[in-house]
């Protein structure tokens, strides 16, 4: 997921210097590199795929106000809440300037390492560290899509090449180690669950849902998991509304920039019409998205327009340094293993038919 968020990084900046200007989304980047025919076939799921991360993060969202209000009598004012998230955070992307923009989410992300290092804190209580060497390999090609879904940042790196200015040293550096933070966040998170759960016994087997379980065993990890929640998700939209209007705009050819509305109209409103008729519409769209949405416009195009812009003679290619070393052979593999993802998944969706 790094070398693919570099590989957009550097086409886009490569494409940035070609047009000259900044702002270039992932639509632009696929017709230089290419051509018609790579950007219809890239429409097959730019088409669809677009609004739904922000449906799965207003899913999520809906879900999380839904869990809170279950047992309340204000119940009902759950849509009105859900609505005003999206609203409050829209409206930030929509009229902030980027230092406060910037501000709000380094604000939310200090939250989310907050709360994430008390829950660490009071789940790991009961940790088995010998239970971390069990390992069950046959899991492994089902947890791909969900991992790769989880890694998604790389809609937002046109928007990070754009306000670094083109800056390759800069971009590389923000993608490095902002992917870096996540990681480690995953590991741990995983180390605890997994050390944890299977100490548990037989009430591990009754209930799926990790996050259940630690509620059921400690009712100090309810309200941490609570704000936690709530900080991830609104940070996950800020970055999914700003690579959205920009990628909408630029696809349906609208104007874009301050004061242009239409392009957060169409990025914000669908998404949450249909989280709020569908509030699971977070978990049907998991594995789908991961799988083919994510491991296509995220694992092939990168790939295929990287190695268009490096080897193909009809691109008109600006003298920069690569970002991803290796050649053909790391292009290869960053192609090829998306495509096994995506075609096994395939073949095992077949079979259960």
């Amino acid at each position: 997921m790094v070398a693919s968020g570099l590989l957009i990084a550097e086409v886009n900046v490569k494409t940035m210097c070609e047009l000259g200007s900044g702002g270039v989304s992932l639509v632009s980047m696929v017709r230089r590199t290419l051509g018609n025919t790579g950007v219809q076939v890239a429409c097959l799921v730019l088409h669809f795929h677009p609004l739904r991360p922000s449906c799965c993060l207003c899913g999520s969202f809906f879900r999380y106000i839904d869990n809170l209000h279950r047992d309340s009598i204000h119940y009902d004012c759950r849509w009105e809440t859900a609505t005003l998230f999206s609203l409050l955070l829209g409206g930030i992307c929509f009229s902030g300037s980027q230092r406060t923009i910037g501000a709000v989410n380094g604000v939310l992300v200090f939250g989310i390492i907050a709360s994430f290092t008390a829950l660490v804190v009071v789940a790991s209580g009961d940790l088995h560290w010998e239970a971390l060497l069990k390992a069950n390999f046959e899991a492994v090609p089902q947890s791909i899509p969900i991992i790769a879904l989880s890694f998604v940042y790389q809609n937002v790196v046109p928007v990070l090449c754009t306000n670094l200015e083109g800056d390759l040293s800069k971009v590389r550096s923000a993608i490095v180690f902002g992917t870096a933070i996540p990681l480690a966040l995953f590991l741990v998170w995983d180390g605890v669950i997994l050390g944890t759960i299977t100490t548990l016994g037989t009430e591990a087997d009754k209930i799926a849902d990790p996050l259940q379980l630690l509620r059921s065993t400690n009712g100090i990890v309810g309200p941490i998991v609570d704000i936690f929640s709530l900080l991830a998700i609104a940070t996950s939209y800020i970055g999914f509304v700003l690579g959205l209007v920009d990628f909408l705009a630029d696809l349906l050819k609208l104007p874009s920039g301050p004061n242009r509305p239409l392009p957060y109209l169409l990025t914000l409103v669908p998404p949450l019409i249909l989280s709020l008729l569908d509030p699971e519409i977070f978990f049907k769209a998991l594995d789908f998205a991961g799988t083919y949405g994510v491991l296509v416009l995220f694992g092939l195009l990168p790939a295929a327009m990287s190695w268009s812009d490096r080897y193909s003679e009809s691109t008109q290619t600006p003298n920069l340094p690569p970002l991803v070393p290796g050649g053909k052979i790391t292009l290869s593999l960053v192609f090829g293993g998306a495509a096994l993802v995506i075609l096994s998944e395939i073949l095992e969706n077949f079979a259960r038919t």
